[in-house]
């Protein structure tokens, strides 16, 4: 977008980031609604379109913050910040893959699976576009 003003290093990563969370979040309705449908799947205490929506968009804002703090003071930040997200990423992926939901043993799977699929969307949006859009003029000059 055209401003008569130069946004700030701290506006740009963060405006990115929440434009990455709106992508995932939507793209993790979608997958959370295929999943639903193809199983049959019913349990929706925990992942539901309302913890989906507010607790992907909250999470890219922290990890909006936590990108803008590693690149600015580290040499190296933009490192740290994908070796950060992928132990964070396998960390999910154990936990999500070690959840003990519900007796039953299918609805336990579906769970994970359900859990799982929604970690990945997050990680791959978080490790790969945050830093591959906070550095592309194209996308600030017309997204940002």
């Amino acid at each position: 977008m055209n401003y008569d003003f130069k946004q700030s290093p701290f506006s740009e990563t963060l405006l990115t980031s929440v434009f990455v969370g709106f992508v995932a979040t939507i793209l993790c309705l979608i997958y959370n609604i295929i999943f639903r449908e193809s199983t049959g799947f019913e349990l929706s205490d925990a992942i539901n379109v309302s913890t989906l929506i507010f607790g992907v968009n909250i999470l890219f804002v922290i990890i909006g913050v936590v990108h803008f703090l590693l690149i600015k003071n580290f040499k190296r930040g933009e490192v740290f910040f994908i070796a950060l997200l992928i132990v964070i990423t396998l960390l999910g992926i154990w936990g999500a893959e070690s959840v003990h939901r519900t007796a039953d043993a299918v609805q336990n799977h579906e769970f994970r699976q359900l859990l799982l699929g929604t970690v990945l969307i997050i990680a791959v949006g978080a490790i790969v576009f945050i830093p591959l859009l906070a550095h592309n003029k194209y996308f600030h000059d017309h997204v940002v």
